[in-house]
């Protein structure tokens, strides 16, 4: 293309001269078919305007409308039921972990650990929260705000 425009010189002046022509002819035509359209169903040009009002007005009536609606509080997990029960970060990580619902070794590999630190963690868990199975656990978490 760019070979084409040097080696031709002022040839491609013509052709954009010849495009824009042919743009402003094209747009004078639609013009007059609008004012043709404007005069003969006036009635349904000034319905789609008054539609189209009614949709900006809606939208901007609506977007004042729901941004002063605030997002609930971010979940804080309970820090002084945390503090009392003695259950570190690592806990609460492999705690969360099991509200999610997965295994030992999903946990273990999404934390970077070893299944029997998971292990380790759960048997913890159980004990500071007083629970025998992971249902009492998550039970007892939701309970005390610990998880959501």
């Amino acid at each position: 293309m760019i070979r084409f425009l040097r080696a031709h010189g002022p040839l491609w002046k013509q052709i954009a001269l010849y495009g824009v022509l042919l743009a402003a002819t094209a747009l004078i035509l639609q013009w007059l078919d609008y004012q043709r359209l404007a005069r003969t169903r006036w009635d349904e040009v000034y319905a789609v305007a008054i539609a189209f009002a009614f949709l900006a007005l809606g939208i901007f009536v609506g977007a004042r409308a729901f941004a002063g609606a605030r997002k609930p509080a971010a979940f804080d997990g309970n820090p002084q039921a945390r503090a009392a029960l003695g259950i570190s970060a690592r806990e609460l990580a492999v705690l969360q972990e099991i509200v999610a619902g997965r295994s030992n070794k999903e946990i273990a590999a999404r934390l970077h650990i070893a299944p029997s630190t998971v292990k380790t963690h759960v048997a913890r868990l159980y004990e500071k929260l007083g629970a025998k199975r992971r249902t009492d656990a998550v039970n007892r978490a939701r309970e005390l705000g610990l998880v959501p």
